[in-house]
C-alpha cells in the first residue's frame, strides 16, 4: 500500500490532546468537599467563662488577620481536591492516526482542445463551457477520494502532464485550476494521451490502476492511434473509463479567426460565440473503450457528467488501513506532590505565625 511518508508528505493526521481519568469514579469524593468545609468551619464549643467585656483582654493579644482561619481551611480543602484528583489518575494523552492509502492509482485524462469551449453545460444555473464543467466535476471526484494517488494529463494536439500522481490533493486541486484551452497546439490526440497515462501507471506495485478519459471529439492528432493505445491499456491490465462529453445539436460555439486559429474576443477579452451545430463521434470512442476492455459513458449535461463520475467512484472501491496510536502522560505524581505541598504549608502556618490557642 502507498503511504504518504513515501512521498515526503503528511502521514499523520493532527494530534488530538485530551485529559482523561483512569479511575473517574473516584471524582465522586469531591462531592464531600462542601460537607468537609462545613465541619471545619462550624462554631466551636460553648465558652467556659463568660465576660461582660473583652476590651481588657483584647489589649493583651496581638491583632491577626480576620481571614486567617478561612485561608488555612482553603489550603486544606484544596489539598483534599488535589489528592482526590490524583487518586482518579488524570492522564494527558494524544491520539495519533496514521492513514495508509488504498493503493489505487488514477490518471485523469482531460481534453482541452478548442472545441471544449462550447457552452453546452451549466454550473449553478449559468451557462458554462465543457472545460469549466469538467474542472468542477473533477474537483468533486478528487475530494471524494482522499486516499488515492491521482494525476492529471491534459491534451489537445499532444498530451501535457498537469500533475503526476500524488496524495497531496490540495496541490493537485491547485494544478487542476490551471487546466484550460490553449495550453498546447490545437487538435485531439486521444491515442497519445491514453499512451501517456498508461506510461504513468506502469507500476506493478499498485493494487489497482485506472484511466479516466474525458473528451468531446475524435482523434485527429498525435503519433499513436487510439486503438493501439487501448490495446496497450488492456495488456497492462489498467481499468479504462471513457467519457464522451457534449451534445449533438445546436450550441453556443466560439467564433474562430481563420488566420490565427484562435477565438475572436470582444473589447473586454471575452470569447465571442454564435450558435452552431456540434457533433460527437460516439462510435469511435465506444470502440476504444471496447478494445481496452473498459466502459463508455455519455455526458450531455453537467448532471449526467456528475452521475458518471459518481458511478466510477462506486466502481473503484477504496479500502483504507488506519492505524491509531495513543500516548499519554500520567499526572498522578504532580497532583499528589502539589496536594502534599499545600498540606505541609497549611500545617506549618497553623503551628507558627498563625498558631491558635485550643
Amino acid at each position: 500500500m502507498w503511504k504518504e511518508e513515501n512521498l515526503n508528505l503528511r502521514d499523520w493526521l493532527p494530534a488530538n490532546s485530551a485529559l482523561t481519568f483512569a479511575q473517574p469514579w473516584l471524582l465522586l469524593l469531591l462531592l464531600g468537599i462542601p460537607v468537609l468545609a462545613y465541619l471545619r468551619g462550624r462554631s466551636g464549643p460553648a465558652a467556659a467563662l463568660t465576660f461582660s467585656s473583652t476590651s481588657a483582654l483584647r489589649s493583651l493579644g496581638k491583632k491577626s488577620a480576620a481571614r486567617t482561619g478561612r485561608f488555612l481551611r482553603s489550603l486544606f480543602l484544596l489539598a483534599f481536591v488535589l489528592f482526590t484528583i490524583g487518586m482518579a489518575r488524570p492522564q494527558l494523552g494524544k491520539s495519533l492516526t496514521q492513514v495508509e492509502a488504498s493503493g489505487i492509482d488514477i490518471m485523469l485524462v482531460l481534453d482541452v482542445s478548442q472545441s471544449m469551449l462550447t457552452k453546452d453545460f451549466s454550473i449553478g444555473g449559468e451557462q458554462a463551457t465543457r472545460v469549466q464543467a469538467i474542472q468542477e466535476v473533477t474537483r468533486q471526484f478528487i475530494e471524494a477520494r482522499p486516499n488515492d494517488r491521482i494525476g492529471i494529463i491534459a491534451f489537445a494536439g499532444h498530451p501535457y502532464v498537469i500533475s503526476p500522481m500524488t496524495l497531496d490533493h490540495d496541490w493537485l486541486l491547485q494544478n487542476l485550476e490551471r487546466v484550460r484551452t490553449g495550453m498546447t497546439e490545437d487538435g485531439t490526440a486521444i491515442g497519445s494521451a491514453i499512451a501517456a497515462a498508461a506510461n504513468r501507471l506502469n507500476d506493478k506495485h499498485s493494487k489497482s490502476r485506472v484511466i479516466v478519459l474525458l473528451t468531446d471529439g475524435e482523434n485527429n492528432a498525435g503519433k499513436i492511434p487510439p486503438n493501439t493505445a487501448a490495446e496497450a491499456v488492456k495488456a497492462l491490465k489498467i481499468r479504462f473509463y471513457a467519457i464522451g462529453a457534449g451534445i449533438n445539436g445546436i450550441a453556443p460555439y466560439p467564433v474562430f479567426n481563420p488566420r490565427t486559429g484562435k477565438p475572436y474576443t470582444d473589447m473586454f477579452g471575452n470569447i465571442m460565440y454564435q450558435d452552431q451545430r456540434v457533433q460527437f463521434n460516439e462510435a469511435g470512442l465506444k470502440e476504444v473503450a471496447k478494445i481496452a476492455d473498459g466502459q463508455f459513458f455519455r455526458a450531455t449535461d453537467t448532471k449526467s457528467l456528475e452521475q458518471i463520475f459518481h458511478d466510477i467512484d462506486k466502481l473503484e472501491k477504496t479500502t483504507v488501513a488506519v492505524k491509531k496510536y495513543q500516548q499519554y502522560r500520567d499526572l498522578f505524581p504532580a497532583c499528589i506532590m502539589a496536594g502534599c505541598a499545600l498540606l505541609v504549608a497549611q500545617i506549618l502556618l497553623s503551628q507558627t505565625i498563625w498558631k491558635k490557642l485550643p
